[in-house]
């Protein structure tokens, strides 16, 4: 059992039940010049709305802002990166994530489009010794409350090229998932942000909570 997830139990964390206590989620601020606010007013706070209705969690309502090379970025069990351009870690903050990572927490990225080719080098630095992986359609992320028997759910269309999801696995333990060609981000935003059918938007939703169920469960 990771450090971080028994705390959470400590706390009376539960996927199933709600409980009187609550934990927080965080989106990343990162440097660069990349937009790592661009879905910032409703997308993650949608997800944890969709959660709490739908998995019976307590989470809280508002997330949090946490920078990559903050100490309070152990304050947050999941924390979720998203953009569309560059993105810089300095020594400081690959270090910083890297001990995140290995002690409990989780990774979630979603890339809106353009982010990939600057998002892999600096996953590198921090994991020198692992490489992103393809996830099968096998893997439980895929099967928790809601069953994505293909994988990923295309939400936006950007190079005609199908969604895959990638990750990191640390000593046997998924540490990061991320969303390429998929933009599950934008799908968890009010619909008027990006008119995205009723249908994707669930589809959407539904995926993020098997991420977040996933990493308290594993």
């Amino acid at each position: 059992m990771n450090k971080l997830l028994s705390i959470l139990l400590l706390l009376g964390f539960s996927v199933s039940s709600a409980q009187n206590s609550s934990y927080q989620m965080a989106l990343l601020k990162y440097n660069g010049g990349g937009d790592w606010y661009a879905n910032l007013e409703t997308s993650l706070p949608n997800l944890i709305e969709f959660c709490n209705q739908n998995l019976n969690t307590n989470i809280n309502p508002e997330q949090a802002l946490i920078e990559v090379g903050s100490s309070e970025i152990f304050n947050y069990p999941f924390v979720h990166l998203t953009g569309h351009g560059n993105i810089i870690f300095n020594d400081d903050e690959i270090q910083n994530l890297r001990s995140y990572l290995i002690g409990g927490g989780f990774l979630h990225i979603s890339d809106n489009y353009g982010m990939d080719k600057f998002l892999r080098p600096q996953l590198k630095k921090v994991f020198p010794e692992l490489e992103l992986v393809e996830i099968p359609y096998s893997h439980p992320i895929y099967h928790q409350k809601y069953n994505f028997n293909n994988g990923l759910p295309k939400i936006h269309e950007h190079d005609e090229k199908p969604p895959q999801g990638f990750g990191l696995i640390y000593e046997g333990r998924l540490i990061c998932f991320y969303d390429f060609e998929c933009d599950l981000g934008d799908g968890w935003e009010d619909e008027e942000v990006h008119n995205d059918s009723p249908a994707n938007r669930t589809k959407a939703l539904q995926m993020g909570a098997n991420i977040i169920q996933y990493a308290f469960t594993q």
